[in-house]
């Protein structure tokens, strides 16, 4: 249908009915500093919470649009979402089993390789061409592959006016990269500088270290190409992985917009149709082993003026039933400007400019991690900071005022987010790549809502268990390591990952 103004509006099933969104809004998360009556700035630990405003404790209740699904005869699964608020169209595009986790070992950074080469040249285009096509348009494409990732990803974006157009431009980078030589060795050659400038960076060594620690011998242990790698892979090998791996059996592509579905949908049996690659069902993940003990690892760089300081776990895969109580434990503990570590190290202690906490749910456990930067003087202070808020959530109930706030913040950021097409599309691959629900998301806000103060002090006490704690400091050994000694041995290494003698 069209309204006033001959713009098309969206079906009136497309749309989505959401009840007590102010309420619910008016108990979010407060920023780091708020403004004051004088117009200056208080830090959150000043400002006093009176608890006057009018919030209902009515739920949150929403119902997402449906995406229209398909299957193409190819095995190329299809969600399209109408979206008629805007002229554009957004692109998200899942091949499983074409990510870093199933690479072999010894070619390190090969699927990231391949995806970043595959915007290089294709369909007989050079890069430079190519990117002066894709910027003609107005449109945005990008594909990965992340370290640590199951999956390739493309990404794209542009006008509605013209998306045969640029559409067509990703299925040639999809389907018809070029892989050509010269751009090859530029890439490499960028990539080997890459290599020397993230070993100056404490954020990437301790990241790099967390993860050997926490994963050993899995995968997910790698977190970056190695130059030995580097140095073997060819075009040959990229080729060989884009053949074997992009296959429509395996890719789950997802479209929100300004179209039609029924139309779009045979248009893309259309131009899909003659993919023909062959491949099996997707592999599984392989799950990483239980982490068996604490363990203490010390990056030296001397003279360093901060202590870049991780602590460490395995969390779950996304389809854990623990993934909602960690979700608002995670709030609570790290997750925002107004959680306890924040508060505690920053706002009371002045120790950092920022720390919080974070977990990762993929297609297998993935990590859950407590980082920041602190000065190198208070560094042993600062550990006893993060270890003070470990145990608080595991030994103590979260307040229920705290524990309140912590779901209205959450919910209220899902509601904000529902207003985004692009986020609407990614709930609804989250959807399906998951197996999840149906009403998953329709749910979300009461399951936040549902999850209890025993709930949160029961995944507390599962995945912050000091038993199974892993610990990474980036800083000047000679005042880091008294601070790290108290909490086990401290394996000492060089920014080359190299061990430094007692």
């Amino acid at each position: 249908m069209t309204n006033a103004a001959g713009r098309r509006e969206s079906p009136p099933h497309a749309r989505l009915a959401i009840v007590s969104m102010t309420a619910v809004l008016a108990g979010g998360a407060c920023p780091g500093l708020l403004a004051a009556p004088d117009g200056k700035e208080a830090p959150v630990s000043q400002v006093e919470r009176k608890h006057l405003a009018p919030v209902s404790k009515e739920v949150l209740r929403v119902r997402l649009p449906r995406p229209v699904e398909d299957r193409l005869p190819n095995g190329l699964r299809i969600l399209v979402l109408e979206d008629h608020r805007f002229p554009t169209v957004q692109v998200q595009l899942q091949v499983g089993g074409a990510g870093p986790i199933h690479e072999p070992a010894d070619r390190t950074g090969l699927a990231d390789l391949t995806a970043r080469m595959m915007t290089e040249s294709a369909g007989g285009r050079s890069s430079e061409e190519l990117a002066r096509a894709i910027a003609s348009l107005g449109a945005g494409i990008e594909v990965s592959a992340p370290f640590g990732s199951t999956d390739l990803q493309l990404t794209a974006s542009g006008l509605s006016d013209n998306f045969d157009a640029w559409f067509g431009l990703v299925r040639d980078i999809l389907l018809h990269p070029d892989f050509p030589e010269d751009e090859f060795a530029k890439l490499k050659k960028r990539s080997a500088a890459q290599l020397q400038q993230q070993r100056a960076q404490p954020t990437f060594l301790a990241h790099e270290q967390i993860h050997r620690s926490l994963y050993g011998t899995h995968p997910a242990s790698r977190v970056s190409i190695t130059e030995a790698s580097l140095a073997s892979l060819t075009t040959d090998h990229l080729r060989s992985w884009h053949r074997d791996r992009i296959v429509p059996q395996r890719t789950l592509l997802g479209i929100a917009g300004d179209l039609r579905a029924s139309e779009l949908v045979a248009k893309l049996a259309q131009t899909f149709g003659g993919w023909t690659a062959a491949g099996g069902p997707e592999p599984a993940a392989p799950r990483p082993d239980a982490v068996d003990g604490p363990r203490v690892t010390l990056v030296d760089r001397p003279a360093s003026v901060q202590s870049r300081l991780v602590f460490g776990g395995l969390s779950v895969d996304r389809r854990d039933p623990d993934y909602i109580p960690l979700t608002v434990m995670n709030r609570i503990l790290g997750g925002s400007a107004a959680a306890r570590l924040f508060l505690n190290l920053r706002e009371n202690k002045g120790y950092t400019y920022g720390v919080y906490s974070r977990f990762s749910a993929l297609k297998y456990p993935g990590p859950w991690l407590a980082q920041g930067d602190v000065r190198t003087e208070v560094t042993a202070a600062a550990v006893k900071g993060f270890l003070v808020e470990f145990r608080r959530m595991r030994e103590e109930p979260v307040p229920g005022d705290e524990l309140e706030e912590a779901q209205r913040s959450i919910v209220a950021s899902f509601a904000l987010s529902l207003e985004k097409p692009d986020q609407l599309l990614g709930y609804a691959l989250v959807r399906a790549i998951y197996g999840l629900p149906e009403s998953y998301w329709d749910d979300y806000p009461a399951s936040i809502l549902a999850v209890t103060a025993a709930d949160v002090q029961r995944v507390a006490k599962r995945y912050l268990d000091p038993a199974r704690l892993r610990v990474v400091a980036v800083g000047d050994a000679a005042v880091t390591r008294p601070a790290l000694e108290p909490l086990g041995p401290v394996e000492t290494l060089d920014v080359l990952g190299r061990p430094i003698p007692p």
